[in-house]
């Protein structure tokens, strides 16, 4: 049988603002063409298929036409939640799925009742395990746990462990979001910590042959069976220059046969610029990132004005720009230094500029910003 493993899809995700829906799909719709070249019998998706709890209509129709694609290129797909998704919004009408061939795995209560498929060697059981929320999982899993994620997932794998006891012979495949020790993050992921406890031991997921881990979005091997296959595209600009790609799992009679990795296409590639505004804007050797994502790191020694409109007009899908010139000769050197003898509204109207890019607030955002910052001081005032 043969697997393709994917995590981290994030339909819905933007980049600093910027939507990526079009560039999610494109991406995502090509995994049909992996499964119809590669022959693969099942997609797995290892948890935050999207990118919040309760995704726009948009998402949930680009998820929609890839799950379409994926099945009509021959695949069956198990996926489970990640601690982006919401479980029970992503487990609506998994029983119509399944039979569609598509399979959610989303409940607690169910991570030990397997997707069973077949193919001539026998038997192979799929275990989805949602993400486990520590308080929650805890008491759903039964007995006296800790609060950590090391505690329910050693719980949630003996269940596994003790399902699996009972189909000899049966090869075995686990998908967990999960942050493993020995993984290396990245600056997308969300931290999953409670209580600083976030950290799974490796040897959670012994005894079985393959474990499809999704939340690192760096694909990466622990150990032959026990992988991150990561994002299938960057969602930071620490992650430019990093190769996405999927895992491509063969079992045979034995177990694991062996796994690849398959490089995935970049519709556009993210790219970090630095240097004075002036350079930036002429320098032609910039030439070939007009096409990409572009983050911008300016180092003039005074912040330049309508910098983000200007960049934009030679990097169109520039996203993100800061500035960490230095200041001039004499001038301030601390935050402190910089905000006295300010009132609160330049400060507030000089961080609108900032986070805008360079656009500072208008005249009738400006009288809105005064009262909110009025009534802020009555109430401190009352206190």
């Amino acid at each position: 049988m043969r697997l393709l493993h994917t995590s981290d899809w994030h339909v819905g995700r933007s980049l600093h603002g910027t939507d990526l829906l079009a560039e999610q799909e494109a991406v995502l719709s090509g995994l049909a063409d992996v499964v119809r070249a590669e022959q693969v019998d099942v997609v797995l998706v290892a948890g935050d298929v999207y990118d919040r709890a309760v995704p726009s209509a948009e998402a949930t129709g680009v998820l929609d036409r890839v799950l379409s694609r994926l099945r009509a290129a021959g695949a069956a797909v198990v996926l489970t939640p990640g601690n982006h998704d919401s479980a029970r919004r992503l487990g609506f009408a998994s029983g119509l799925l399944a039979v569609s061939g598509v399979h959610v795995r989303a409940t607690t209560a169910s991570l030990d009742e397997p997707v069973l498929l077949t193919d001539a060697q026998g038997e192979v059981a799929v275990y989805g395990l949602p993400f486990l929320e520590p308080e929650v999982a805890r008491h759903e899993l039964g007995g006296d746990l800790a609060r950590s994620h090391q505690a329910v997932l050693s719980a949630a794998m003996d269940k596994v462990r003790a399902d699996l006891y009972f189909r000899p012979g049966a090869r075995s495949v686990v998908l967990a979001h999960a942050f493993v020790g020995g993984g290396l993050p990245t600056e997308s992921e969300r931290d999953i910590a409670v209580g600083g406890v976030d950290l799974v031991s490796p040897s959670v997921f012994d005894g079985v042959d393959y474990v499809a881990l999704g939340h690192l979005h760096r694909p990466q091997t622990l150990t032959p069976r026990l992988r991150y296959s990561g994002s299938p595209l960057p969602y930071s600009f620490g992650e430019a220059g990093q190769r996405k790609q999927v895992w491509l799992v063969d079992l045979d009679a034995g177990g694991l046969a062996g796994v690849r990795g398959v490089p995935l296409p970049a519709p556009r590639r993210l790219s970090v610029v630095t240097g004075e505004l002036a350079e930036l804007l002429a320098d032609p050797v910039h030439e070939a990132l007009v096409d990409d994502f572009v983050s911008a790191r300016l180092t003039d020694p005074v912040r330049p004005t309508d910098a983000m409109r200007r960049l934009r007009a030679r990097f169109p899908h520039c996203v993100h720009l800061e500035w960490s010139g230095a200041a001039p000769t004499g001038g301030p050197r601390t935050y402190t230094d910089r905000l006295r003898g300010r009132d609160d509204l330049a400060v507030t109207a000089e961080f609108v500029q900032h986070v805008r890019g360079g656009a500072g607030p208008s005249a009738a955002e400006r009288e809105l910003l005064a009262r909110a910052l009025a009534a802020a001081d009555r109430e401190e005032a009352a206190r």
